[in-house]
């Protein structure tokens, strides 16, 4: 019984931006947990290298190269993988960007490439995944937020305003869509160590600062984040809807 509910046999996994990071962790433990893994990313190498490794493993995954910003590719590419793979059963929408400036100082053309990355193509991507799901009766969501999606630090108050829009694009979709037997839940990260952090993690005095404001009182290891993601992408969330489930090891929970 409780195996069966956190099985993801016979389930279709698209994840954003998973050729490497975090989304490659989770797709990873998705697999692991039985799915097909549809890994996207535009740098081809990289892609051909992760499915390749998945492969190595015994594990079932595609890649499949595409923009989620262009709303033609993402299209012809959500069609293509129903054509030739499958049903998407579950959808993560993991990719995005961080460009850190004073605010005062952001350049315009760093705040949209945030903007259009981080919360236009997790609309795009959700919009015609849901499409197939709606035919269905059936499908989740994963959208990936952040610490950011509540708190603003100084230099990345577009990324916060970003995340805090995917924030209610994951409660917008859950009202409009858990009609379907859709849930579109989120995972809100709180510090990882990943190649994209480990400046931080080097610094003494940042990392000093973090430890001591988390009360587990230690950065999170990638591998803490697939739990939440195999919960949110199986039969045992089919009642939850509209939830963010932050993994910060307490961060939010204290002043």
């Amino acid at each position: 019984m409780i195996n069966e509910l956190f099985d993801l046999s016979q389930r279709i996994a698209l994840i954003t931006g998973s050729a490497r990071g975090l989304g490659f962790v989770i797709a990873r433990g998705m697999a692991h947990a039985g799915a097909t893994i549809i890994l996207n990313d535009v740098v081809k190498d990289k892609l051909d290298e992760s499915v390749k490794v998945l492969r190595d493993e015994g594990l079932n995954a595609v890649g499949y190269l595409f923009d989620i910003t262009d709303p033609v590719a993402v299209a012809k590419n959500v069609e293509a993988i129903e054509q030739e793979v499958g049903p998407i059963d579950i959808l993560m929408n993991n990719a995005g960007i961080q460009i850190r400036h004073p605010l005062e100082e952001f350049p315009e053309e760093d705040w949209e490439k945030i903007l259009k990355i981080n919360l236009t193509g997790v609309y795009l991507v959700s919009k015609y995944v849901a499409r197939g799901m709606i035919a269905r009766q059936r499908g989740k969501i994963i959208h990936m937020c952040s610490m950011q999606s509540e708190l603003g630090r100084p230099t990345i108050t577009p990324y916060a305003a970003s995340k805090g829009g995917v924030k209610m694009l994951v409660r917008g979709m859950a009202t409009e869509w858990g009609k379907y037997n859709i849930q579109v839940n989120g995972i809100g990260p709180g510090y990882f160590i990943t190649d994209m952090t480990r400046a931080l993690v080097n610094d003494e005095k940042f990392n000093a600062w973090l430890c001591g404001r988390t009360p587990a009182n230690r950065w999170g290891d990638p591998k803490e984040l697939i739990g939440a993601a195999i919960f949110l992408a199986s039969k045992a969330s089919d009642y939850v809807n509209g939830h963010i489930l932050y993994v910060d090891g307490g961060m939010l929970a204290c002043v």
